[in-house]
């Protein structure tokens, strides 16, 4: 068995790699990896292991024709986690959105087809729903998306599902909720106000800070991936939640509380653009197809990531900004009270 995970080197992707690499899904003990990451900032080689003979690297994008058509061939199965994710980014500047997102997964879908990879599974996002005030979405909810962000992965959705009908390539969607866990880079929510409020730095929180999410844990949502790969039917699309709402002003006081900060630390800035209120995912379909159901629970999870980065500082400190002052960032809509993005290992 063959397995070429793009966007293996970031958060989510390196977790599914390492966890197979252990020998953690059962049937692909023996199976051999190909990592193709483009190493962007949020991308890390390190996040993988140095060296293991079951693990080939390639530095590479997925906009590349002809490096994916050089490449696929001879692998059993595709794993596309492979995108641009964070939404002040998109807000800023919508274009490597665009293109990463939705050119590297159309140029993605058409190797796979020319290469007559077996299996695909596409890696989605709840954001593509939109904001939904009460209840939650299944499957069959239309797609509403209101970022940049979201709209690229929405697009993405669609041309997974053409390439499914026109080519048809044994494919599925799956749509998670918000991840987190150890290895994320800093510019996401919750190791963004851990690492600062572990060195006393102030924090901002949009608006009121009563925008709902629900939270996944990294293991949690890799473990649904493979069980979509394994089982999962073609053309479907499997949501994969959490069910564990919580405001980001609870989020940030329980952060807080972990890192044993100064609750003033937490600042309300302005709210950013179409910020959308609430997402929910109905995950009952991938509960009752196939079996799966999450197992880390929240409170046990988010003590263990905030551990992570106490004790990891030098995985993360490359990535943050200088401790001191609070800037604005340059990337973004001029939000103070958010540190400046920079670019990581």
């Amino acid at each position: 068995m063959r397995i070429c995970v793009t966007g293996g080197a970031g958060f989510i992707g390196s977790h599914y790699v390492r966890t197979l690499l252990a020998g953690g899904y059962p049937g692909f003990e023996q199976a051999r990896v190909t990592v193709l990451d483009r190493l962007t900032y949020a991308g890390d080689r390190a996040n993988l292991p140095p060296a293991d003979p079951r693990l080939t690297f390639v530095r590479g994008d997925v906009c590349d024709r002809n490096l994916l058509l050089d490449l696929l061939p001879g692998h059993d199965a595709v794993v596309h986690f492979a995108a641009e994710s964070h939404v002040d980014r998109s807000l800023a500047d919508a274009s490597e959105f665009v293109r990463t997102n939705v050119l590297g997964t159309q140029t993605l879908l058409d190797a796979c087809a020319a290469a007559r990879v077996d299996r695909v599974v596409h890696i989605s996002t709840d954001e593509v729903y939109g904001s939904i005030e009460h209840g939650s979405w299944d499957e069959e909810r239309p797609l509403l998306p209101n970022s940049p962000y979201a709209a690229s992965k929405a697009a993405a959705d669609l041309l997974a599902r053409a390439a499914w009908r026109s080519h048809g390539l044994d494919l599925s969607v799956t749509r998670c909720s918000n991840n987190y866990g150890p290895y994320q880079h800093v510019e996401k929510l919750i190791p963004l106000f851990v690492t600062r409020l572990l060195q006393g730095l102030p924090v901002g929180l949009y608006g009121d800070g009563s925008n709902v999410r629900e939270w996944l844990h990294v293991d949690d949502h890799c473990r649904a991936v493979q069980s979509v790969l394994t089982r999962g039917r073609p053309g479907e699309v499997y949501n994969i939640g959490r069910g564990n709402e919580r405001t980001n002003r609870a989020l940030a006081e329980r952060l807080v509380e972990l890192c044993g900060a100064d609750p003033a630390l937490v600042r309300t800035v302005p709210d950013r653009k179409a910020h959308d209120l609430r997402y929910a995912l109905d995950d009952g379909k991938i509960r009752d197809e196939l079996g799966y159901a999450p197992r880390v629970p929240f409170e046990r999870g988010l003590a263990d990531t905030v551990a992570w980065y106490r004790d990891h500082p030098h995985r993360w400190r490359p990535a943050a900004p200088a401790t001191g002052a609070v800037r604005v960032p340059a990337m973004s809509t001029g939000t103070p009270g958010l540190p400046e993005p920079v670019p990581g290992r």
